[in-house]
């Protein structure tokens, strides 16, 4: 069983069974939604994945999509979409407990990438925050 929240905490959620697949999504919609460069999804037949305390609220982004945030801090959540994928609900694997529980295993929509994005993992890396000098 995998856990995760929100970041205030007023939402909580369990995830039973093996994941269909762990993206990275690069599309402006989900880019703009959450505020960051690319955002990681982690799909679910729509009956594992049980919100066991709060309520999330329900955002329709498009004619058949549906994203689900908390209404207190804003943490994206869950998303859904009836006609593309049924039956199915994606996690946002960032809000998990323990992301590291569930690998990234491809990148997708990378044709709406933000163009630095492509070589983001040859910058510099700081354990913490760099020393100003």
């Amino acid at each position: 069983m995998i856990t995760g929240g929100c970041h205030c905490g007023a939402i909580r959620y369990e995830v039973e069974g093996e994941a269909i697949v762990h993206a990275l999504c690069h599309c402006t919609d989900c880019r703009r939604h959450a505020g960051a460069p690319m955002v990681g999804w982690t799909m679910y037949p729509q009956g594992a994945v049980k919100v066991t305390k709060g309520t999330p609220k329900v955002y329709a982004s498009s004619e058949h999509v549906q994203r689900h945030f908390c209404p207190d801090c804003g943490t994206g959540l869950f998303y859904t979409n009836e006609k593309m994928l049924p039956g199915k609900i994606d996690i946002q694997s960032a809000t998990y407990d323990d992301p590291d529980l569930v690998p990234a295993q491809a990148h997708i929509q990378v044709a709406e990438r933000i163009g630095w994005m492509a070589r983001a993992h040859e910058l510099p890396a700081f354990e913490r925050f760099p020393t100003q000098g």
